[in-house]
């Protein structure tokens, strides 16, 4: 056998061997791919046999771990759970678990996810059970259960003084703890204008205290709600188109809300208040309601005895306003202060006391005509 022979033997055996090899490497390949199904199968045949076999405590292993620890029913005793400003779902559900409402936050999350008010707590205090089941304590948990006191009303036109006995009885606080937040008034976010008094600039309304409010904080939502509504009546702009300070349209508010029988006649009090200011020669105001006040007594007119005493809020004594204002004025009388009615007026007369009409007039021969209307009626000391 030559050479070219040899070779060509030589080169058919190692086709051979080479073919033998890559049916080998299929074999061993098609071995592991059964190996890669089968092994995923086997587990899933032996879970399907624990289950099988298992039945009910098979089914609740695997409930368990991934349902969330939840109560059931209303829950037991009672207690109040506080949502803070700026808490998130997530950090009311923690809360409520370490209370012991819920047995576990994630049943709460998941809770007010599905009634989808993850976003609509607001805070304030709420009266819940403990050991409640998730969805019941979504349910006390609306903004309409928040726990409130009874709603306090301040009326237009009460002294700082009533104010603080009104707010005292419908809270239940103690008054000398309004008196003290009162006398502390720097604290209160007073406009500047107000030169650190009280008087006049807590508004009145109808408020609604939650429990653990203090009697600083309720005033200081008083006193907000006032810069709410000067901001709405543009009390500083209007002040200086009237050439006065926004403490003397306050003063002025004040005067005609305590005067004012009625809503209507508040603008032309406001006119008479305005024209005896700038009347030439210079008059005094001659306001019953303002020595009142200073003598704090209450009543419609002063008497004699009662003009003579020396106070700065003797508008009979001393011409233009008094220091300041002599009750807290709600928005009509301010309104009135901003826009008094046109006419030449310098006199007012309750006429009738029963139907709080008020009469106007120029001249002092007017005025005495309605003064005897008034005694007529049974009114101005008659």
């Amino acid at each position: 056998m030559n050479d070219l022979d040899l070779n060509a033997l030589l080169g058919a055996e190692d086709d051979e061997t080479s073919r033998r090899g890559r049916r080998a490497a299929r074999r061993r390949r098609k071995r592991r791919s059964r190996g890669r199904f089968v092994a995923p199968l086997l587990a899933f045949v032996v879970l399907a046999g624990i289950l099988g076999s298992g039945g009910y405590y098979g089914y609740h292993w695997i409930n368990d771990a991934i349902t969330p620890d939840d109560y059931t029913g209303q829950g037991t005793d009672e207690i109040v759970i506080e949502i803070k400003d700026g808490q998130s779902a997530s950090d009311v559900a923690v809360e409520l678990e370490r209370q012991g409402v819920v047995a576990s936050a994630r049943a709460f999350a998941n809770a007010i996810a599905n009634a989808q008010k993850s976003d609509k707590l607001q805070p304030g205090e709420y009266k819940m059970r403990r050991q409640m089941s998730a969805v019941a304590a979504v349910a006390l948990l609306d903004p309409d259960k928040r726990l409130v006191n009874d709603p306090v009303t301040i009326k237009e036109g009460l002294r700082l003084s009533d104010t603080l006995k009104t707010l005292a009885k419908g809270t239940g606080k103690p008054l000398k703890e309004f008196e003290a937040a009162a006398k502390d008034a720097g604290d209160l976010d007073l406009p500047s204008y107000a030169k650190g008094k009280l008087e006049g600039y807590v508004f009145p309304a109808t408020y609604e205290f939650e429990p653990k409010t203090t009697p600083k904080e309720m005033l200081a939502a008083m006193v907000q709600r006032f810069r709410q509504t000067a901001k709405s009546v543009e009390l500083e702009d209007g002040a200086k188109a009237l050439g006065h300070t926004p403490h003397e349209i306050m003063t002025i508010a004040s005067i005609v809300q305590a005067e004012a029988g009625r809503a209507e006649d508040m603008r032309k009090i406001a006119r008479v208040i305005y024209n005896r200011l700038e009347h030439n020669p210079a008059m005094t105001l001659s306001m019953d309601s303002t020595v009142m006040y200073a003598l704090n007594k209450y009543g419609t007119y002063a008497t004699h005895a009662e003009l003579e005493t020396k106070s700065r809020y003797n508008t009979y004594k001393y011409t233009g306003l008094p220091p300041g204002p002599i009750a807290n004025p709600g928005d009509h009388a301010i309104e009135a202060a901003l826009n008094p009615a046109d006419g030449p007026w310098l006199f007012f007369v309750a006429t009738d006391p029963k139907s709080n009409v008020t009469k106007f007039a120029t001249t002092d021969t007017e005025r005495q005509a309605l003064v005897a209307e008034c005694m007529r009626n049974g009114g101005c000391g008659g």
